[in-house]
């Protein structure tokens, strides 16, 4: 069984934390999900109630097969948490899947781990992608390595079939 990492804040986006979480479960995976504290109702952008199982403190990156970060305005939160970032580049380093949908890319430009990807997001920080030294590409869903990227909502189905994909490769 594959064991993968959410992260959460409040203002999530809605289905860009439900849709992967229960995607993966249906693939058999475990899905923790870690925010700043452990047992808190965070809630999405839309209102749904999504409660973290651990901290951020708590995480060892070794635990895990892979990464989830859901866009929203979470995103702005996250990035702020030193260990959100080490996090994220431990898993990176070991070069195991990291999705990312929307504004979610904020987390990774702060982890410095996009130079010479090609990734998508929101269009809204497109700039902010390329600035990071990423190759910004307005596609569905994007591949690069253990890097798996989208845009939004509509794209989730795309999303999930490559991460599935790099996941179980």
């Amino acid at each position: 069984m594959k064991k993968i990492l959410s992260l959460i804040s409040d203002d999530f986006e809605d289905l860009e934390l439900t849709y992967p979480t229960l995607r993966l479960r249906e693939e058999g995976c475990e899905v923790v999900t870690a925010g700043a504290e452990a047992g808190h109702k965070y809630h999405g952008k839309y209102g749904v109630p999504w409660e973290s199982d651990i901290t951020f403190k708590d995480v060892d990156p070794d635990e895990y097969d892979g990464l989830l970060v859901p866009g929203g305005w979470a995103p702005d939160k996250l990035r702020r948490f030193p260990e959100v970032l080490e996090i994220v580049r431990k898993i990176n380093a070991a070069g195991k899947p990291i999705g990312q949908i929307c504004h979610a890319g904020w987390v990774l430009i702060s982890a410095d781990i996009l130079r010479g990807k090609t990734v998508t997001s929101t269009p809204g920080i497109m700039d902010d992608m390329r600035n990071a030294g990423a190759t910004w590409v307005d596609e569905p869903s994007v591949v690069d390595g253990n890097i798996i990227s989208a845009r939004r909502p509509p794209d989730l189905p795309a999303y999930m079939k490559d991460y599935i994909k790099v996941l179980f490769s």
